[in-house]
C-alpha cells in the first residue's frame, strides 16, 4: 500500500479506480525554412484556437456556470495579447518553427506568472500554458483522446480549464494533482462539483497507476493506493458518516441562528460574482456579507461602465429578496494586476497601491462604482464597505465623496437609498488599534481576518515556507478581534467577520463571547456554522 499527502481543497472521502491523465504527445520542429508560411500557419492556428474556445465557452457555461466560462474568455485574451503574439511572431521571423515559438514564449510567460506572489496571478500561468498547448496541438495536428469508462479518481500533473471542461464530470469522484493551489482551476472546479480533491500531492504520476484503487481523504489531505481490506472498510464507513452528517445539517435550514443562551448572530455568505447567488440561496444564507467587486473588472480589456456595474449589483440585490447585501468596493492592487489599470510593479504589493488607495487617488474609478452601488440600493438593503483603511482621515474623505455622489444622483432624480450603510473593513493593525475612533464615523465594521492575520504576524500567508510559523489563533490576533467588537458596540455600530476565521468552528464560541453580530462565510458552510451556533452554550 502506498500512502501520501497533499493539500485538501474540498472535504469528503472518495474511493475509486485511478485514471492517469496524460497530455497527447506532439512533435515540435525547432527550425523552419519558410518564415512567411509559418507566420500564416500561426495566424490560422490562432483562428482555430479561438473557434475551439468559443465552443468550450458555450459548453462550460451550460454545464458548470458562467463564472467558469469566464476563465475561457481570459485565455482568448492571450490570443490577442501583444506581448504574447508579437513574441511568437518575432521568433518565427528569426527562423524558428511556429509550434516551437509558441512553446518557448508560452513557457517563458507562464514561468513569469508562476513566480509572482499573488495566487490569482499565479493562476494565469495555467492559462498561458493552456492556450499555448492548444496552439501547439493545432499546429502539430495532435489530438487528446482521454476517456473515463467508469467513475474514478483523476490523477494528473495539473489540469487546465479547457482540459477539465472536456472531461466527463459525471464520472469524476475526485481530482488529485501534483501541482495547483487552493485557487487553481482544479480546486475551484472541485468546490463547484462538491467533490473531495487534493493539490500539491507528493505522488509520482506514472501510467502504471492506471486502474489501481485509490482513497482520497479530503478531511486530512491523505491518499492511499492499493489499500488493504481493513483500511477500505474504515474509509468506506468514514465516507458514509460524512454523507449522513451533511444530510443531518438540513434540519438547521431556515432556523434562527441563536445560541442556547439567546445570543443572536447573522450568518451571511461571501461570494465572488453574480452567478454565485444560486449557492447563497441553496446554502440558506441570511444575506451577503462580502460581495467582491473585483470580478466585474477582471477578464476584460477596459473598465466596466456604470450601467454594467449597476446591472450586476442590481441582479444580486434583487435576488436576495429583501436580505442585506454588503458590497466591498474594488480591491484590486499591484498584486492583482489588471492591464488596463496600468499599475506599476511593486516590490511589496501586499503593502502597496491597492484597495481604497486606488479609489481615493483615482476618483473617476471610485465615482463610477459608487454611482452604480447607490443606484442598486434602490432595489433592496445595501451596505458598502471599504478595504485597506488605516485612518479617520480616509473615512472622512470617503464620506464626503459619497455625499457628492448622492447629490449628483438626486439632482438627476435617480432613485437611491439615502440610508445606505457605510462601513469599513478592519484588516490592518492600524485600523484595529484605532477602531474606537473609527467607529464614531461609520455604520459597521467587517473584519478581514486573512489580511489582519498576516499583517499582525508579519507573515506572508501565501509563502508556504512560513506555514510552520503561521498561527491564525495567535493571542495577539484574538486580542485585536475582541477589542474591535468592543469598540464597535461602545459606539453603537455592528461588527462582523468576513475572513476565513469566521468559518473556524473552534472559534464560534469565542466570537459569540466577543459579541460579533455577523459571520460571513462560504455559502456551503452556512448550515454547519448554524448548527454550531444553535448548540453553543455561550
Amino acid at each position: 500500500m502506498l500512502k501520501g499527502t497533499g493539500r485538501p481543497v474540498y472535504s469528503g472521502v472518495a474511493i475509486g479506480k485511478i485514471y492517469v491523465y496524460k497530455k497527447a504527445e506532439t512533435k515540435i520542429y525547432e527550425k523552419c525554412s519558410d518564415k512567411a508560411k509559418e507566420l500564416k500557419r500561426f495566424s490560422l492556428a490562432r483562428d482555430e484556437a479561438r473557434a475551439q474556445l468559443d465552443a468550450l465557452y458555450a459548453k462550460t457555461k451550460r454545464e458548470i456556470g458562467e463564472e467558469q466560462a469566464e476563465i475561457i474568455d481570459v485565455q482568448k485574451m492571450f490570443l490577442d495579447d501583444p506581448d504574447y503574439v508579437e513574441g511568437i511572431e518575432d521568433m518565427i521571423g528569426q527562423g524558428y518553427g511556429a509550434a516551437f515559438s509558441v512553446h518557448e514564449i508560452g513557457d517563458a510567460q507562464a514561468s513569469m506568472f508562476a513566480s509572482l506572489d499573488d495566487e490569482y496571478m499565479k493562476a494565469r500561468a495555467a492559462d498561458v500554458r493552456d492556450i499555448s498547448d492548444r496552439l501547439v496541438r493545432v499546429l502539430s495536428g495532435a489530438d487528446v483522446s482521454f476517456k473515463m469508462t467508469e467513475p474514478g479518481i483523476l490523477l494528473a500533473e495539473d489540469l487546465t480549464p479547457s482540459e477539465t471542461v472536456q472531461l466527463d464530470k459525471d464520472k469524476i469522484l475526485a481530482f488529485v494533482t501534483r501541482q495547483g493551489s487552493s485557487n487553481s482551476h482544479t480546486a475551484i472546479l472541485a468546490r463547484v462539483m462538491n467533490i473531495p480533491s487534493l493539490v500539491q500531492t507528493d505522488i509520482d504520476i506514472d501510467p502504471s497507476l492506471n486502474g489501481r484503487t485509490m482513497i482520497i481523504d479530503g478531511f486530512t489531505g491523505e491518499y492511499y493506493i492499493d489499500p488493504d481490506d481493513a483500511l477500505l472498510a474504515k474509509m468506506t464507513e468514514k465516507k458514509q458518516k460524512a454523507r449522513e452528517y451533511k444530510e443531518a445539517l438540513e434540519k438547521y435550514r431556515g432556523k434562527p441562528s441563536v445560541s442556547k443562551t439567546g445570543r443572536k448572530v447573522k450568518l451571511f455568505a461571501n461570494i465572488g460574482n453574480v452567478d454565485d447567488m444560486k449557492y447563497v440561496i441553496s446554502g440558506d444564507a441570511e444575506g451577503i456579507g462580502l460581495l467582491r467587486s473585483e470580478f466585474l473588472y477582471l477578464g476584460r480589456d477596459d473598465f466596466p461602465t456604470e450601467d454594467e456595474l449597476f446591472e450586476a449589483y442590481k441582479k444580486v440585490v434583487v435576488g436576495l429578496n429583501g436580505k442585506r447585501c454588503v458590497i466591498r468596493t474594488l480591491d484590486i492592487g499591484a498584486d492583482k494586476k489588471v492591464d488596463y489599470f496600468h499599475l506599476e510593479k511593486e516590490e511589496n504589493p501586499a503593502l502597496g497601491y491597492r484597495g481604497i488607495r486606488i479609489c481615493l487617488l483615482q476618483k473617476d474609478i471610485f465615482r463610477t462604482q459608487m454611482r452604480a452601488i447607490y443606484r442598486a440600493s434602490a432595489f433592496g438593503p445595501v451596505s458598502v464597505m471599504f478595504p485597506m483603511i488605516i485612518s479617520v482621515k480616509e473615512v472622512e474623505e470617503i464620506k464626503a465623496f459619497c455625499a457628492q455622489v448622492m447629490a449628483e444622483l438626486a439632482k438627476k432624480n435617480i432613485p437611491f437609498a439615502r440610508d445606505t450603510e457605510l462601513g469599513i473593513m478592519i484588516e490592518t493593525p492600524a485600523a484595529a488599534i484605532m477602531s474606537d475612533e473609527l467607529a464614531k464615523h461609520v455604520d459597521f465594521f467587517s473584519v478581514g481576518t486573512n489580511d489582519l492575520t498576516q499583517y499582525t504576524l508579519a507573515i506572508d500567508r501565501q509563502n508556504a515556507k512560513l506555514d510552520y510559523f503561521y498561527d491564525a489563533h495567535h493571542p495577539a490576533l484574538l486580542r485585536l478581534l475582541g477589542m474591535i467588537a468592543e469598540n464597535a458596540h461602545k459606539n453603537g455600530i455592528w461588527a462582523g467577520i468576513c475572513g476565513e476565521l469566521a468559518a473556524d468552528l473552534s472559534l464560534t464560541d469565542t466570537f459569540l463571547k466577543m459579541g460579533y453580530d455577523e459571520l460571513s462565510v462560504s455559502p456551503s458552510r452556512i448550515l454547519e456554522l448554524r448548527k454550531n451556533v444553535i448548540e453553543s452554550e455561550v
